[in-house]
């Protein structure tokens, strides 16, 4: 299966550290070597890098790695292919322009027969399950609020209504994110982090690299972090439990709906 790596924040961040560790996941502290993508909003612009390479050897992820654009909000992804074949087309994360703004979706996880209906407003690219699975929330959105956008509660309850149809055919985590805030589903696994005042110390998991937060942060700073797996392993990073949609802002999970019974948060040292 793929991984998925999120960043939520209140004030505009790099991902350089967070990417360091997940970009060795990419074929070589892990198997998801068949491509790689991340977006960074920024205004109402995106900037998307996508590669069908694996994210440990390619030239593109070394340039990310050390780019340090700042952004509130950020999807990546590292894929092991399931449903399509290796190539640009299949890359996560998608983009769209819905609303008069981009959004953009990474999924992972195999959907099982899902082979909705499109009426040809968003069509899929390459040959994914993902790339249907975005196509078809992003036409059932328009169909039930026209071409205004609502508000973010109740878009919220909208896409947590969506996934319960699309969860029925099988794995779906997945993030979603449009410049204001970012949606996550941990359909088996997902995990974060909040990193605010008093600020440490972090070492990362993938690789030997420690960053002290407190001389590179503000007292007023907030960012939230969402990963497959925790990325460092002397952070108190929080298990969502499956069956659950989470909306991030500003940082901070803001509200928690459940797809499917579940377990309450386990704090993972």
């Amino acid at each position: 299966m793929c991984q998925l790596l999120g960043m939520n924040c209140n004030v505009p961040t790099d991902i350089c550290f967070s990417f360091t560790g997940f970009q060795a996941r990419g074929g070589a502290t892990d198997v998801h070597a068949d491509g790689w993508g991340i977006a960074f909003f920024e205004g109402r612009g995106c900037r998307l890098f996508l590669d069908p390479q694996a994210s440990s050897t390619s030239p593109l992820a070394e340039l990310v790695r050390h780019y340090p654009i700042r952004s509130k909000n950020v999807i990546a992804h590292i894929r092991k292919a399931t449903q399509g074949a290796v190539g640009l087309e299949n890359t996560h994360p998608f983009m769209r322009e819905h609303w008069g703004r981009y959004w953009v979706f990474a999924h992972n996880g195999n959907l099982s027969g899902f082979a909705p209906v499109l009426d040809g407003a968003c069509q899929p690219v390459g040959q994914t399950d993902s790339e249907r699975a975005f196509c078809w929330l992003l036409q059932n959105l328009r169909q039930r609020f026209g071409h205004e956008e609502p508000d973010s509660a109740r878009l919220f309850a909208a896409i947590h209504q969506l996934t319960l149809a699309i969860s029925r055919h099988g794995e779906f985590n997945f993030l979603l994110a449009n410049g204001d805030w970012l949606f996550a589903h941990a359909s088996t696994r997902l995990s974060y982090v909040v990193r605010q005042a008093p600020f440490q110390e972090a070492h990362l998991s993938d690789q030997d690299v420690t960053v002290d937060f407190s001389a590179l942060t503000t007292a007023d700073d907030r960012v939230a972090v969402i990963a497959t797996l925790p990325l460092t392993d002397n952070e108190a990073w929080v298990d969502m439990p499956a069956g659950t949609l989470w909306w991030f802002a500003e940082g901070a999970p803001v509200q928690t709906l459940t797809t499917v019974a579940g377990p309450p948060p386990q704090v993972k040292n």
